[in-house]
């Protein structure tokens, strides 16, 4: 497996020189989500300066959009719900990398059983990223449990902050809308899962790099490269996932191995090729498989 890395490591030193002065960088943001992880691994592991990419880490799916939205990050990655918002704006918007697709990862949290929430007549407190996939979640819980007559409260945070909430400290019903790994340390804090993207919700939710394409054209070699990467990683992460996991660690919350370990199994990669079920899932989800790397 080490012969395998230190190969792969001394064909990029080598082909390092081709992409050094390849244009201006390519600035990429992302949040926290283990889905991610692979990008992380390849900036800890400095594959990612040679070919003059910049990796923006951001601690909410909204902070994502508004960084790309501002033209202060080239490419982001997120879900679909980012994308068909700003694809309005810029309909050469696409999706380039997919990475995965949520199995567990977006949970709904609560202090309350879903019979509670049911019964009461209480305004209901909701803490979730607004201008994210959060919301489209939450639509979907309110509409699956039958909900949607309920008064809610709309608590716009991001999930560092939301992830600091302590049940104890709560007295009205509270959900909670998050991800993982945000969700482990909400667990910790005496919250309990009442559905998530594997169960209890309908929801498709897949993730994807999305640039346009100008930026595209002008880093093309760049994007085929980190495509290259990102399934260098995740092939190390299945391979020996000890040692991905202490290359991510300083990028992630307090998570410990097996909690790492147990969250892999909350997403499904997408990275290799699609099945003709999934690519028909992904474009009804409104996520256009054309013209993926």
């Amino acid at each position: 497996m080490f012969q395998k890395i230190l190969l792969f490591f001394l064909i990029l030193v080598f082909s390092s020189g081709c992409f050094s002065n390849n244009g201006t960088k390519l600035r990429i943001s992302a949040t926290t989500w283990i889905g991610y992880s692979p990008l992380f691994y390849a900036k800890a592991k400095g594959w990612l300066d040679p070919i003059n990419i910049k990796l923006l880490n951001v601690v909410s799916l909204s902070e994502n959009m508004y960084l790309y939205k501002a033209g202060n990050a080239d490419a982001y990655v997120g879900t679909q719900y980012e994308y068909n918002i700003l694809v309005n704006e810029d309909p050469t918007l696409k999706p380039v990398i997919l990475f995965d697709r949520s199995h567990g990862g977006d949970v709904i949290l609560g202090n309350k059983t879903l019979d509670e929430y049911i019964q009461t007549d209480e305004v209901i407190n909701v803490y979730l990223e607004m201008d994210s996939i959060n919301s489209t979640l939450l639509q979907d819980f309110l509409k699956f449990h039958k909900l949607r007559n309920k008064e809610i409260h709309y608590i716009n945070q991001d999930q560092l902050h939301i992830a600091s909430l302590k049940n104890d400290t709560l007295e009205k019903p509270t959900l909670i809308i998050t991800y993982t790994p945000y969700n482990i340390q909400l667990r910790k804090n005496g919250f309990h899962e009442l559905a998530s993207t594997k169960d209890g919700l309908e929801l498709f939710v897949a993730d994807a790099l999305f640039t346009n394409e100008k930026t595209f054209h002008i880093h093309k070699e760049k994007f085929v490269q980190l495509k290259k990467f990102i399934d260098q990683a995740i092939t190390v992460l299945e391979e020996d996932p000890q040692e991905f996991y202490l290359t991510v660690k300083p990028y992630l919350l307090e998570v410990n191995f097996n909690e790492f370990q147990n969250s892999l199994g909350d997403i499904i990669w997408i990275n290799k090729e699609l099945s003709t079920e999934l690519s028909m899932r992904l474009n009804e989800a409104g996520l256009p498989t054309r013209g993926l790397l």
